[in-house]
Formats: C-alpha cells, structure tokens, sequence
C-alpha cells in the first residue's frame, strides 16, 4: 500500500519518464517522412561556395519544392580557406575559428559569413526561399582549439582539459576526440548548437561519428545540445556502414544514419544495396530512417572526392532502379548534382508525384524475395488495401521479373498500374510478370476489383 510521502516522489519519477518519452516523440517528428534535399560533396566536395549553394537553393524553390525537396546542406570543411578539388588540404588548411574553438565559414567562399555574421545571412536567403538550411561537421572538438588552447564558452575549461588522440578520425585530420564525462565537453557541443541555432540550422550531418567506430557517447552528447537549443535540427550521422550492433541506439537518439560508405555513381555499389537494405530494414521507425546515402544524379565531380565532371554514370535503367530502390525502402533522398545542369530525364526522376508518394505514405515496406538475377519488394498504401510492388531485373539482360499475385493478398483479380509512366496496365490474375531491362526496375500500384 502506498503511504502519503511516497506519492511524490513516484508522481515524480513518472513524470521524467513521460518527459523523457515526449522528448524522444518530439525529434523524430521533425522528420515525419524522409528528408529530401540537395547536399554539395558530390559536386563540390570540400570547396562549394556561397554564390554555388544559392543557385541550387533557387533551382530546388523553383523546380522541386512543390514536390517534398527542402534542404540544401552544406557538407565538409566550410571553415577551410584554401581546401582543394578532389581531396582535401591537409597540408597546409587555413582554418577559420572563433574564440571558443568553433569553426566559422570561410569568407572567402561565404562573403556573407563577414564581421562574425556565421551562416545566418546564408540561411536567411535559403528560409526566404521557402526551404531549410543544413551543414556538415566532424565528430570531436578542433585540433587548432587544442593547439591554441582555447576556451570553452561558458566554463573555466580549455580545449585542451577536454580532448583525447584516441579514436582520431583515420581519414581527415581536422578533430580531436571529446572525452565524454569530462568537465566542459557537453558543454562544448552546448555551445556548438547554441551557434548553429542562432544562425537558423535545421539539418546537421555529423560526420566521424557511426563507422567504424559507433561513438555512443557522443551521439548522445550532440542529441542533447541539439535538444538544449530549442530548435529543431534534423540529426544525420555519418559515414556508414553504422554497425548494426547499434541500431536501437542510433534509431533511439538521431533522424537518419547511413548504410554504407561513400555511393558513387556505379552498378556494383547501387547493386550492394539490395542486400544492405534488407539487413536494415526492421530498424526504420518514423521520423528515424536508414540513409543509403546521397544520390549521385546529375552533373557531379565538378570538383568532388572522386572523378571528373560528368553527368552521372548510371545507365537509365539504373537510375530507375536507385529511385524505385530508395523510395521502396523509405531512405532520406539527398541529391548530388549540381541541380541547375540538370536535364529533362534527371529532373523528372526528382518530381513524380506516384514514386513519391510511395516514399512519403507507404507502409509496411519489406523485401518479397531476392536473388541474383532479380529481386522485389512490397509496401502498403495506408488505408486502401491496395499494394505497392517494385521489382529488379539485377541481370544483364531483359528478363521477366515473376510476382505471385495471391502472396500479396489479391486472390482474384487485380488492376496494376506502372508509376513511373502512370499507365493503367490493365487486370491480372494469379502472376504479374513484367519484362524489366537489364539492371531496371519497375514500380506499380495494385489494386483489387
């Protein structure tokens, strides 16, 4: 039986779970379907300046918003001077920081960013617009904060009382770690997002931080700054493959985290795919998505990590496949082109109202069957009983890709009609078996009579 003074002290614990849960809730809605947007590494890797993310943001107000397109991100080393095409400068980077140890664009590339303004000016232009704005950083506190010993704002720490060697990032040199527990390091990733925020950030891609290495600590380091701002900042982790070890983790605390390592434009890693969305695909929950990574569509390696200008490398049929594949398995779609260059065919792959909505309202999405020739995958329209299937043709030539029309629950008869062309395909009873291209995909709405 309960006594009189124990009532408050379990009003009390109940009332910091029920805290705790709406906390959870109220994050993963700032993502109630996949975030969809524009990202600059595949263009412009570490280089991109002001004058290039404005003409995509005009381009996607212009073109896609209408469609569900609303972030243009910033990625990699926007506070680097002197960084170079196709890798990075790891020679001699001229940094720019504040006096808390906190990167700051370079006005170089971002005049706007001029007299300490930050990227304010920069995200006012792209909320204007009607879209959100995001960026790119590195796990870890700066190496140039430890090297100067900079303050840590708000505490009577440095940068150096904060930091460890151990677990530096392998591939780019420009972080140390923070040492979780230590007296001033949630309060750096605080004072990080308190800047961020103040400039109007809605999206952060935070890079160093889910492979190889899964920084448990730091995630939630960074998902309780984010959450101190008061603001609120679709979290992304990166880079991939997140150890799945870690999924209820990383589902629990971020929006989106990636799959995979760098995608680039080629059959064998978009084909990889299918088995890495499989092995993720119990672990997606709204406003919480398994990334398979940025699209790299359209005109990319104008000064990226990897290769030379050119439009992207995909046959047609494979762009339909990385499309069908994406939005069938409910991945974020970040765009990697450079959005003006785009053609006709690339631009009508953005704006199809039936894919997208598969992407946006499906539900119930799961591989049907998959083997090396060919693969399919099935999803639920919300309350009408009708499904949705995408089938692959993995082979390199055209073959038939069979479905057993009764597995997905149509008995008698049924009407398909092809998304990508909106077509009615007419009445089909018992198998569905549409002859897909070599490395192609088709996508279809099915509906009982």
């Amino acid at each position: 039986m309960l006594n009189k003074s124990t009532l408050p002290v379990l009003l009390l614990f109940f009332c910091c779970l029920t805290a705790q849960a709406q906390s959870a809730k109220d994050f993963h809605t700032w993502a109630a379907t996949p975030p969809m947007g524009w990202n600059s590494w595949d263009c412009f890797g570490p280089t991109v300046t002001e004058a290039e993310v404005k003409a995509n943001a005009d381009y996607m107000a212009e073109h896609l918003k209408a469609y569900g397109w609303n972030y243009i991100v910033v990625d990699i080393r926007w506070y680097v001077q002197n960084d170079k095409a196709h890798g990075y400068n790891e020679k001699d980077p001229a940094y720019v920081i504040d006096e808390y140890g906190r990167f700051l664009p370079a006005e170089n590339r971002f005049p706007s960013a001029a007299g300490g303004k930050g990227f304010k000016l920069l995200a006012d232009y792209i909320h204007s617009k009607g879209l959100k704005f995001g960026i790119h950083i590195m796990r870890g506190i700066p190496v140039e904060a430890v090297r100067r010993n900079l303050p840590v704002k708000g505490t009577g720490v440095t940068a150096g009382d904060i930091y460890s060697e151990k677990d530096q990032c392998r591939w780019l040199k420009d972080m140390y770690t923070i040492v979780p527990g230590k007296t001033g390091a949630q309060e750096y990733y605080n004072s990080l997002f308190e800047l961020y925020a103040s400039w109007g950030l809605d999206f952060v891609k935070v890079d160093d931080l889910s492979s190889p290495i899964y920084f448990e600590q730091e995630v939630e380091m960074i998902r309780k700054a984010i959450d101190r701002t008061g603001r609120k900042i679709v979290l992304s982790t990166s880079p991939g493959e997140t150890p799945i070890a870690h999924a209820a983790h990383v589902q629990q605390h971020a929006n989106m985290w990636r799959t995979v390592g760098d995608f680039w434009d080629n059959w064998k890693q978009l084909k990889e795919h299918f088995a890495v969305f499989e092995r993720w695909n119990k672990w997606r929950a709204p406003g919480a998505y398994p990334d398979g990574d940025m699209l790299p569509l359209g005109h990319i390696g104008i000064r990226a990590e990897r290769g030379d200008p050119r439009m992207a490398a995909f046959t047609k049929d494979e762009h339909y496949t990385l499309m069908t594949l994406w939005c069938i398995f409910k991945s974020p779609l970040m765009f990697g082109g450079h959005l003006p260059d785009n053609d006709p065919f690339t631009l009508s792959l953005l704006t199809n109202r039936n894919v997208l909505k598969v992407l946006h309202e499906s539900t119930n999405n799961k591989p049907l069957f998959r083997d090396e020739e060919k693969a399919a995958w099935v999803a639920e329209e919300r309350g009408t009983g009708a499904r949705y299937l995408a089938v692959f043709n993995l082979a390199e030539q055209q073959a038939p890709v069979p479905v057993d029309l009764e597995a997905l629950g149509f008995a008698s008869s049924c009407e398909v009609t092809d998304l990508w062309s909106g077509k009615a395909l007419g009445k089909f009873s018992g198998a569905f078996s549409p002859a897909i291209n070599p490395h192609g995909a088709g996508l279809y709405r099915i509906t009982g009579l």
